[in-house]
């Protein structure tokens, strides 16, 4: 068989290409990596599952409900231990909150409750300011600020004398830090301020601060020991009443999230259990009890698979 000059420089010209394409595979494979490599950089890495719930004993977390999640919340601390058998151990004795929380757009949450404790009404709302993440930005923690006002709705003791609906009321406002740092372990710091219109005497505070520490440990996937303390800063009110302290663990089912505990302080919400705790650990003031969370969807499917 006898090669035309045409032919000849056909086939040539196909083993030029086929020389050039494989000498520049190895080139073609890292500029695709590198492109890859730079999507993913621009491409936000969010940290899901800092805590399981919204609060982590008694305080607040910095998750809120994902996006049109209705959340209800049934929490309750019973009486303390150091009462004996005459109340099997608090056992007769406690306070209940229950509550409603609704989640907009992943960044903010409305919450709405009532205590028995002093027949208290809390409404706030938690937004969400900083995610942690990787990728387009470099984040190292998730911020939320969260803000309640509380109204305490007993009966006057004095009824006959003038009584302000002003009076009923007090305020406070977190901010709440936290870094997950692994898989298992999360930790919160939660400096907070506590406003009260109306204190039983001139030398007791109006206003409060406090720095609240948090954390989760987690020892299996669906189960994690959970603590918290809030320190209250120098003042007449630390003087007078406890640093709250509690400790406990949570455990995850299918759109539910049951936490048990125990703690110094008997109520649940930010006012109470910051401004008013007055029991002791040392002397078995310890109250147990639980929160229980039940997620409704109204708008999309629960997000699964977080850790």
């Amino acid at each position: 068989m006898v090669l035309r000059k045409t032919d000849t420089m056909k086939y040539t010209g196909l083993l030029v290409l086929l020389f050039f394409a494989i000498s520049c595979q190895g080139s073609f494979s890292q500029d695709l990596e590198d492109i890859l490599g730079a999507l993913n950089e621009n491409t936000p890495d969010y940290v899901h599952g800092t805590f399981k719930g919204t609060t982590i004993i008694n305080g607040q977390s910095v998750e809120i409900p994902g996006h049109m999640d209705l959340q209800f919340n049934i929490s309750h601390r019973f009486g303390a231990i150091n009462q004996g058998i005459y109340t099997l151990f608090g056992i007769d004795q406690g306070t209940t909150r229950l509550g409603f929380e609704y989640g907009l757009k992943d960044i903010v949450g409305l919450a709405i409750g009532r205590s028995t404790y002093e027949k208290t009404y809390d409404g706030g709302i938690k937004v969400k300011i900083l995610r942690q993440q990787t990728g387009l930005k470099n984040i190292p923690v998730t911020v939320s600020l969260y803000s309640t006002v509380f109204i305490k709705t007993l009966k006057w003791e004095e009824p006959d004398r003038e009584n302000l609906f002003s009076s009923r009321l007090s305020y406070s406002a977190q901010l709440l830090i936290a870094r997950k740092f692994n898989r298992n372990l999360s930790l919160q710091i939660t400096p907070s301020f506590i406003h009260k219109n109306l204190v039983p005497t001139p030398e007791d505070q109006n206003n409060i601060f406090s720095v609240g520490f948090g954390g989760r440990y987690k020892l299996t996937r669906k189960f994690s020991l959970n603590g918290e303390y809030y320190w209250l800063l120098p003042g007449e009110t630390a003087d007078n009443y406890s640093n709250s302290l509690g400790l406990g663990f949570d455990i995850e089912s299918a759109g539910h999230v049951f936490q048990i505990m125990a703690t110094n302080s008997q109520m649940m919400f930010a006012r109470g259990f910051i401004t008013e705790t007055e029991g002791k650990w040392s002397e078995g003031d310890i109250f147990f009890g639980f929160n229980i969370y039940r997620v409704f969807s109204t708008g999309r499917k629960n997000k699964t698979g977080r850790n």
